[in-house]
């Protein structure tokens, strides 16, 4: 350990002065802390000609955002798995959020999402546009082999077209047997705009390939204090036997796992009307200035999913107990059997929109209806296959001001005709900028009928199992928001009401269920940083309580404080460094299906709960960033935690993170 620490830091110091004296562009930096968040782009820009001019949008979000160099929120800003996510115990296993969040999309789902936090997808897709070329650049280091790379690129070519890739890369062994992980993540994006300014085209193409192991747990917590394992992987696991898994950064060889291939891409180009002006900026400068008021938009999106579990040692005897499987011939007669499963999806979408503006200039003020036609293919490994199409219709008013005050939004979506037909969504929400001193409030409403995930309703296996629930209805979530943001006092805080009915849920390993009574969910989610001279701490706080008996397992509170020095040191330094502790109230924690890649509920085992404790240095010298943490202290105080019954969390561990932004 001792080489290892020396080593890293060598690495970190080297790195920091070899970035100093390569980059000599500026980005757009913050102070040493900040908020983790993006920053909305409501600034003019005047720039040094030396200098990064870069803004990125969303889909379907007319306001530009700029970079976050923020050191504060490793979890956040680094490895994009928010705090309040648990995963089963090693960086790329499954996780689930601890602070609930319902599904509330309409329409067809396959309904496989324990991994979704370390995938690409079409709504967190930027598409940027900048002066210069950006690069960033980042690797983790950890305890177990845990490694994780980063890339990034975008550039324009000319004023008229922009791309950008992404590169991310998870391997970890993890500590316990049987539990690595190995993902690749894959993204591109391009923008065009005409000369005229009227055509328009956005491009994503995203790629996750999902390789999580599945080791069942452990077969006894009480060999965690076994003084015969002197490592955490010595201990026996359900599934994997004792089966070494090798693990590089390249290859993996993982003898239990979910492999899940999500690729999808999108094309959207759309034409507008409307009137041109030529803007004399001086002497030799003229600027074409073109503001729509009617446009015709079209969007194609071809989706192709791949989700299988593999197990090709399998213990039979897990697998009679826990789904019922039936192994012929039995495994004492010598026969190596397997255990696979698969559901693979294909889904072409066309949408075609109409969108007027009412307002000249004001990109953000507009009126939008249009309709979609779904066609969605599936194919099992029984053999089996379905096909069915979904007809909708949609609707949006949004009317953000000129002068940033008043947002105003009210959204719509109904299936019409196929299997999801009777599925719809309907929002809207009004937000107000105050002041400095009282900051922005919003008020936010929403109400979903969907069919459940498709998962809840058929799950098929290589063993003839195929496990059916006919008789799911439709789910019914609202939700009611209160949101204040004060950047003054430097504090945000949500308030939601959910109310639920015909709940969807998995009741075991295998088994679907539906609640059918109406129960409700009071959640209360704030942040607040206190500064003190160069002290900084930073606290985020949950509050969650259901009414009525429901099918969900959830802690009545989850908070996390980061406490340290803030400052900027040295002109060119910033540093945050210091503690980290994050607490949850006991609760029946969900427990998790390996083959179905589902967290299910229970409510037999409650474990006692102990903080988790981390100590930190971050810290950026011009743009080179590192992340230096030591984490899990709480494991020389007290006993480990469990993610899940038989899911308890690693030892001491330490990682090492760096970042470089390039700007050519």
């Amino acid at each position: 350990m001792r080489q290892f620490t020396i080593i890293l830091l060598l690495l970190v110091c080297s790195g920091a002065a070899l970035r100093a004296q390569i980059n000599t562009g500026r980005i757009p930096t913050g102070a040493g802390g900040g908020n983790s968040r993006m920053q909305r782009d409501t600034t003019k820009h005047d720039h040094e000609p030396d200098t990064l001019t870069l803004r990125f949008r969303y889909l379907d979000e007319p306001t530009d955002f700029m970079l976050d160099s923020s050191i504060i929120d490793f979890n956040l800003n680094y490895l994009e798995v928010p705090a309040n996510y648990l995963t089963l115990g090693n960086n790329g296993s499954a996780a689930r959020n601890i602070i609930f969040s319902p599904r509330m999309l309409p329409g067809f789902d396959p309904g496989f999402h324990a991994f979704d936090v370390y995938g690409f997808n079409h709504q967190n897709a930027r598409f940027y546009n900048t002066n210069r070329p950006y690069s960033e650049l980042g690797y983790l280091i950890g305890s177990k082999q845990e490694q994780m790379i980063n890339l990034m690129h975008t550039q324009n070519r000319g004023e008229k077209f922009n791309f950008s890739f992404a590169y991310r890369k998870i391997n970890s062994q993890g500590y316990y047997r049987n539990q690595s992980t190995n993902h690749d993540n894959y993204k591109v994006t391009a923008n065009y705009n005409s000369q005229n300014k009227r055509y328009h085209i956005l491009m994503s193409y995203y790629l996750n390939k999902i390789n999580g192991g599945e080791n069942g747990g452990i077969t006894d917590t009480a060999e965690l204090k076994n003084p015969d394992n002197t490592q955490l992987r010595l201990i026996p696991t359900n599934l994997g036997g004792s089966t070494a898994t090798s693990s590089s950064i390249f290859n993996s060889n993982i003898p239990v796992k979910n492999s899940y291939q999500e690729a999808s891409f999108l094309f959207r180009h759309q034409y507008d009307w409307g009137k041109g002006d030529t803007i004399h900026i001086n002497d030799t400068t003229d600027v074409y200035k073109f503001d729509p008021v009617f446009r015709v938009q079209h969007t194609f999106t071809y989706t192709q999913n791949t989700y299988e579990f593999i197990d090709r040692n399998p213990d039979t005897t897990f697998y009679q107990n826990h789904y019922g499987l039936i192994f012929d011939p039995p495994a004492s007669s010598g026969f190596e059997d397997t255990v696979l499963t698969r559901h693979q999806w294909r889904i072409l979408s066309n949408d075609l929109s109409f969108i007027q503006f009412p307002i000249r200039g004001n990109m953000a003020h507009f009126i939008k209806v249009g309709g979609g036609f779904d066609n969605i293919i599936g194919e099992f490994i029984d053999n089996t296959s379905i096909t069915f199409q979904n007809l909708r219709i949609h609707g949006e008013y949004r009317n953000k001001t000129k002068n940033q005050k008043w947002d105003l939004s009210a959204k719509g979506e109904f299936y019409l005709l196929g299997e999801n037909a009777g599925d719809y969504s309907v929002s809207a929400s009004l937000r107000r900028y105050l002041n400095r001193t009282l900051g922005t409030i919003t008020l936010m409403g929403a109400n979903v009928n969907r069919e459940p995930s498709y998962v809840y309703r058929f799950f098929a296996t290589d063993h003839g199992q195929v496990y059916r629930n006919p008789t799911i209805q439709k789910e019914n979530v609202t939700q009611l928001q209160v949101r204040s943001d004060n950047p003054k006092l430097k504090y945000n805080i949500v308030g939601n009401y959910y109310l639920f009915n015909k709940y969807t849920y998995f009741s075991s390993y295998s088994q679907s269920n539906q609640f059918t009574g109406l129960f409700n969910l009071l959640q209360i989610v704030g942040q607040k940083r206190f500064d003190v001279k160069s002290f900084t701490i930073f606290a985020d706080l949950a509050f969650q309580q259901l009414a009525g008996s429901a099918p969900i397992q959830l802690p009545t509170f989850w908070g996390r404080v980061r406490a340290g020095y803030n400052a900027r040191l040295f002109k060119n330094l910033n540093l945050f460094t210091g503690l980290e502790g994050k607490y949850n109230t006991p609760y029946y924690t969900d427990d998790y299906s390996p083959m179905l890649g589902q967290f299910t509920y229970q409510d037999s085992i409650q474990r006692k709960v102990y903080p988790d404790l981390a100590a930190f240095v971050h810290f950026r010298i011009k743009s080179f960033t590192a992340y230096v943490r030591a984490e899990n202290l709480n494991t020389f105080l007290w006993d480990q935690n469990f993610f899940a019954p038989l899911y308890p969390s690693n030892d001491f561990s330490l990682r090492v993170g760096l970042r470089w932004w390039f700007i050519n």
